[in-house]
């Protein structure tokens, strides 16, 4: 009985197997019957949160492509639409559903970052064409666009990632105010990890990127605890990750997807994570990278200035095997990011530990050597085969205004640099600061801290031509100077440097409304609204202007000069009249650290292309 039941459930077995592989080829006898469309189907009213048709608003939504990535039956696919252009914050891209492939699972809604994406309670659409059931929600217009029924998220702040960033400790202001210690604390594991959770991968931040830096990429590294894999992300178009993870002016986090219903993600201070937790050990570094053995070739360039461009173009041309060496005017390497930012925001030694691995893999730097007079432009064209100059903006730029040519008016980048080097910096118990940047802020808070030191208060007044909304400093720099005692008043304009007795008593400004009109930079002033900003001493600091004093006439008249005597350069960064001679950084695009470090890798590309034309 056993047996026979045994052998009667095998028959089963075997019969069912053949029946599963013959039943899918029933199919084909269907191949060549039209299909039955039924064009009145009967109807009724779906449920207000049904999950029906897409609609997307395309001018809330940024094309992130969240949608296309939780996707899991592919239906989502992200395409160009015609009038929506390319931008920064904005792929141009536009989400495109198959209906042939969705399941009207919601996921796509859920994790929208902007709340375009929408399903309405429509659940019938009738044609007899398949090819129109793929389609482009808000560009392809459909009779319940206007529907508000339909599934949304639960609630207005339901999101699949945290809204809020995760705090970054730093000292309070009473315990930085009278020091130049860095005062930002970095996070923890735990808090990186907690931050990076936050991601949802979009990419539009390195689209916006002046490096195109793997930013995704690297954050999954922290959220993975790899921070070795993070680092090989970072070096492969950023060799300055530890002075980039302090004070890169981070455009990426304007843009983040995840900002556009919340704070946006803290990219910079996830790269610095990164930075920090490999230790300053050029051989773990060249392990970690994989530069123990650079393949060498004959060929040798010089590098101008080692500020984030020369710094830059020298380790990606040393990474390519050229002998590589860096000339630099100054006692140290780092350029303006040493010599005009502060230490309390950038400390020196975390300068030496980007150095100090560019070192490592055969870069030479040669100091106080001042091009032009310790050797000239022309001698390196002879003794090199190219030449790349990243020489910065170390000159301060002057208001003109009555007064301004008193010995007690003084420019940020000299004073920045003196406190750098040790020089003597005058402090007075009173201060004015021309100026609403970056450099303006850091002057300001130095000063500030200076005076904690000398007289035990604070008594310094910045001031911009622009309104607050419109200062070009990051917000947290004006609003830690002002919680460090330091006065920032907006939307004045200097007019006079107040003198009497040949002593700098103060400042007089007028009320700016407005900045520029169809001719460019034209200030309008309310000159009832005048106010008079108390000081010994003013500083200004309206922006900074090129040494090329290393250019002799010869080597000028052979070049070509734009607006401002800024040097025109071709697509691959060569000075246009001067092939052997590349350019870029600050003197190119304007002070930007990210800007100069990106520069450096393309002109090094470049150099090697130029060297090795027709091989």
């Amino acid at each position: 009985m056993k047996q026979q039941t045994r052998n009667n459930k095998r028959i089963n077995i075997i019969t069912m197997n053949i029946k599963d592989i013959l039943t899918p080829f029933t199919a084909w006898s269907k191949v060549v019957q039209d299909p039955v469309t039924i064009k009145d189907p009967l109807t009724r009213e779906a449920a207000p949160r049904y999950r029906g048709f897409h609609k997307n608003d395309i001018d809330m939504c940024i094309g992130c492509g969240t949608c296309e990535d939780i996707c899991e039956n592919q239906a989502i696919d992200m395409v160009p639409v015609e009038g929506v252009e390319t931008k920064s914050g904005d792929s141009g891209l536009r989400p495109r559903i198959d209906y042939g492939r969705c399941c009207w699972c919601a996921l796509c809604v859920d994790i929208c970052t902007t709340n375009s994406l929408n399903l309405t309670n429509e659940y019938t659409w009738v044609d007899a064409d398949p090819e129109v059931f793929i389609y482009t929600p808000g560009v392809d217009k459909k009779s319940w666009d206007d529907k508000e029924d339909g599934w949304q998220k639960p609630v207005p702040n339901y999101h699949f990632y945290g809204q809020k960033r995760v705090h970054m400790g730093e000292l309070h202001a009473d315990e930085r105010k009278d020091s130049f210690i860095e005062f930002v604390k970095g996070y923890s594991k735990e808090q990186a990890e907690m931050e990076a959770d936050r991601c949802v991968s979009c990419g539009i931040c390195t689209a916006t990127c002046p490096a195109h830096m793997g930013i995704p990429e690297y954050i999954a590294a922290v959220r993975n605890d790899d921070m070795e894999e993070g680092m090989r992300i970072l070096y492969e178009t950023n060799p300055l990750p530890e002075i980039c993870g302090r004070i890169c002016t981070h455009k990426c986090e304007d843009v983040c997807s995840v900002g556009v219903n919340g704070d946006a993600l803290s990219i910079r201070w996830l790269k610095r994570y990164i930075a920090d937790q490999i230790p300053a050990d050029v051989e773990k570094y060249n392990e970690i990278l994989y530069t123990k053995d650079i393949k060498k070739n004959d060929k040798k360039i010089a590098v101008i200035g080692s500020g984030p461009a020369g710094l830059s173009a020298a380790y990606y041309l040393g990474l390519l095997g050229y002998s590589v060496t860096i000339f630099e005017k100054l006692p140290e390497a780092g350029g303006m990011m040493r010599y005009g930012i502060p230490s309390y925001r950038l400390p020196y030694d975390q300068i030496d530990k980007d150095v100090d691995y560019i070192l490592s893999i055969g870069v030479d730097i040669k100091y106080n050597v001042n091009i032009g007079t310790d050797i000239t432009l022309q001698q390196l064209n002879d003794d090199y085969d190219a030449v790349y100059a990243g020489t910065g903006l170390h000159l301060g730029r002057s208001t003109r205004i009555p007064g301004s040519d008193h010995k007690n008016v003084y420019q940020s980048v000299d004073l920045l640099r003196d406190i750098v080097t040790g020089a003597p910096v005058p402090v007075e118990k009173k201060i004015v600061v021309i100026g609403g940047g970056n450099v303006a802020m850091d002057i300001t808070r130095s000063m500030a801290r200076l005076q904690m030191e000398k007289y035990g208060e604070v008594n310094v007044i910045a001031t911009a031509l622009e309104d607050e909304e419109h200062m070009p400093a990051d917000r947290e720099e004006i609003v830690e100077a002002r919680e460090e005692g330091c006065d920032v008043i907006p939307a004045y304009g200097p007019q006079e440097v107040i003198i009497k007795d040949d002593k700098v008593i103060g400042l007089k400004v007028w009320k700016c409304l407005s900045i520029f009109d169809e001719t460019g930079f034209n200030p309008k002033f309310d000159e009832s609204d005048e106010r008079i900003f108390e000081g010994d001493m003013v500083i200004e600091s309206i922006g900074q202007g090129m040494d090329l004093s290393y250019l002799s006439e010869d080597i000028k008249a052979k070049m070509e000069f734009g607006p401002r005597g800024r040097i025109l350069v071709n697509e691959d960064w060569q000075a246009k009249g001067l092939p052997w001679l590349f350019i870029g950084g600050d003197i190119i695009e304007g002070p930007d650290v990210i800007h100069g470090i990106a520069n450096g890798h393309r002109g090094a590309m470049s150099i090697d292309e130029f060297l090795n034309q027709g091989r």
